[in-house]
């Protein structure tokens, strides 16, 4: 199928974007078969939000020595330790 493509026209912004895709239909300007599938997009840094625990002192102490040891903040290696066990426990439930 060799269907003539619509050119996609200048917007001025996004609004004025959004209303035309809102009324047009998008295979009539392009050809979706040939599109990308699967796309990751890996520099892309996942949203924070920022977390308040009490821990006990011995335990941060611990977390501290270890975090030396491997040379990462120990803020950091908490991280890794919690995504480590919430996905061995993501695991272990299916």
């Amino acid at each position: 199928m060799n269907k003539k493509l619509r050119q996609i026209p200048q917007f001025k912004n996004e609004e004025e974007e959004r209303e035309f895709w809102n009324t047009h239909d998008s295979t009539e300007y392009i050809d979706w078969s040939k599109a990308y599938q699967n796309i990751t997009f890996s520099n892309l840094k996942p949203s924070t939000k920022t977390m308040t625990i009490r821990i006990p002192q011995m335990l941060l102490d611990n977390l501290k020595e270890i975090a030396n040891k491997k040379d990462v903040p120990y803020q950091s290696l908490v991280k890794i330790f919690l995504d480590e066990k919430v996905k061995e426990e993501l695991i272990h439930k299916h």
